[in-house]
């Protein structure tokens, strides 16, 4: 399908002339995921004719060398087939350079490559260094970029230069803090771009468009009216490949510090000033969570479950335990589920329950964030057989993107009941376009400057002040053990424990 932007829309998004430069270039990241959104936004036309890629890593490589690597990765991971034209036009803007990430001395020759490059395109190009290296050298790249002149000052500098960092932000509050401090002794605050891909997920997007763009649910978005919400991030798989790394951090830091906070603050903020202001937007998410209720040693031991998973099936085929999988220490605490129930105690949100749910072998790969509301009163169907159910909007992050809305009505014939129905909205079926890969628009967005889908220092801080008390509830002497789940269910039996005492229960997919 031809794209459904016009050109003259296309022109008005691009970014200026920008040269990315990808710290870590030869690692998975940059070829699964940044290399193919690059291709793609070229596809789309959004990118300026005046861009660079320079990739920057420790091994010794050819333009060329770079380039066919590349293209091997881009053919298994692009959502579009590649055109050979338009890659042969793509990959000349795509350059390598051999760099020590620690020796500030070789910065200087990565200064004179990107003065090069500018030079022959003519024009100064804005600076958008990509960190897509080990969290330790965080600190290394920012301190000898600022030392070799490349750090522009965002205020009085004629060129801008931004950096965005990956996550893991830190490992709790106290390393975030510090990992902050070290990058604004390189970069303004406004300069550094913390990427969480949720956030350019199109349905977590459109969370605010939906809440504030149609005037049927902002009304209702209070206590008077929603029940309960919950969030579930579920994977079939297992730990994979990351298996030392996970078992070093658990699914608590992985999952629900970055992609599932995120996901609540954008559903619970206050309408903020503008949404094309970021700091506003950003304000509001921060005020969400500085809201949520502090948990004390009692409300972890009642409202939080953790677990790990024993041998089980996943659509039939045999998988490993946990602690059966490369690279899992034995005898480990790790949790790969993990389930609670908090509160945010604001005016808007006092007394609804909020329960997350996130965890690996469960039986399907679904994200999805369910809005429940209240039950009407019975008193008009008592005495019939009819069985009203609560409404529910479903906001679906993955696989399956779209919205659905849960209603009750009668369906044909001469008796007076009810059934529930649902209301569906696709991406697919709606816009006839797929949705772009969340990196596609993080990355325009960091080469734009716009900040919006990117997190902030106090955000990140805030959202680990939540679960800082659990984390040190668990490395207590004190703790219970974990749980275990069996792989290709839907966790441990104690979950459904947080929900029973308000007469709910979790999803089934």
């Amino acid at each position: 399908m031809d794209n459904p932007f016009a050109e003259g829309e296309n022109r008005l998004i691009r970014p200026p002339s920008t040269a990315m430069i990808i710290f870590g270039a030869t690692g998975d990241l940059t070829q699964r995921k940044l290399i193919p959104a690059l291709y793609n936004l070229q596809l789309d036309g959004y990118l300026p004719p005046g861009f660079v890629v320079l990739g920057v890593a420790r091994s010794e490589l050819s333009d060329e060398e770079f380039r066919g690597r590349l293209f091997q990765s881009l053919k298994e991971h692009s959502r579009s087939v590649i055109d050979l034209a338009l890659w042969e036009t793509f990959s000349r803007h795509i350059f390598y350079q051999k760099l020590d990430l620690k020796d500030s001395s070789e910065y200087i020759t990565l200064k004179k490559r990107l003065a090069k490059l500018a030079s022959e395109r003519g024009e100064d190009l804005n600076y958008l260094f990509y960190l897509a290296t080990a969290p330790e050298f965080f600190g290394d790249i920012a301190a000898n970029l600022k030392e070799v002149g490349m750090v522009e000052d965002p205020i009085s500098g004629f060129k801008q230069t931004n950096i965005v960092v990956e996550k893991p932000f830190g490992n709790d509050k106290e390393s975030a803090r510090v990992l902050n401090q070290t990058l604004r002794n390189s970069f303004a605050e406004s300069q550094i771009f913390r990427i969480d891909h949720y956030l350019g997920k199109e349905t977590v997007q459109n969370i605010l468009v939906f809440r504030f763009a149609n005037g049927i649910f902002e009304p209702l978005w209070n206590h008077k009216y929603i029940d309960h919400i919950q969030i579930s991030v579920c994977e079939d798989l297992g730990v994979g490949s990351r298996a030392g790394y996970f078992d070093k951090t658990g699914i608590l830091k992985d999952i629900v510090q970055n992609h599932v906070f995120q996901i609540l603050s954008l559903l619970c903020i206050e309408p903020p000033i503008s949404l094309s202001d970021a700091d506003s937007i950003r304000d509001e998410k921060v005020k969400v969570l500085k809201s949520i209720r502090p948990f004390s040693e009692e409300d972890i031991s009642k409202n939080v479950v953790r677990a790990n998973y024993t041998r089980g099936f996943i659509n039939g085929v045999p998988v490993k335990a946990y602690h059966e999988e490369a690279g899992i220490a034995s005898g480990s605490q790790t949790e790969t589920y993990v389930a609670m129930k908090l509160e945010i105690d604001n005016w808007r949100w006092a007394g609804i329950p909020i329960y997350i749910r996130v965890g690996k072998r469960l039986p399907k790969r679904i994200t999805q964030l369910t809005v429940n509301f209240r039950r009407p009163p019975d008193s008009l169907f008592r005495g019939r057989q009819v069985e009203l159910r609560q409404n529910a909007l479903s906001i679906q992050v993955q696989p399956r993107e779209g919205i659905t809305l849960g209603i009750n009505s009668k369906p044909p014939g001469p008796r007076l009941r009810a059934r529930p129905v649902n209301m569906d909205f696709a991406y697919g079926s709606s816009f006839g376009v797929a949705s772009p890969e969340a990196y596609e628009r993080l990355l325009l967005d960091a080469m734009k400057s716009d900040a919006t889908l990117f997190t902030r220092d106090d955000e990140i801080e805030a959202a680990w002040d939540v679960l800082m008390p659990v984390i040190n509830h668990w490395s207590g002497l004190s703790s219970s053990p974990t749980l275990s789940y069996e792989a290709g269910s839907w966790g441990p039996s104690e979950a459904a424990t947080l929900l029973k005492p308000f007469g709910h229960r979790w999803e089934r997919f």
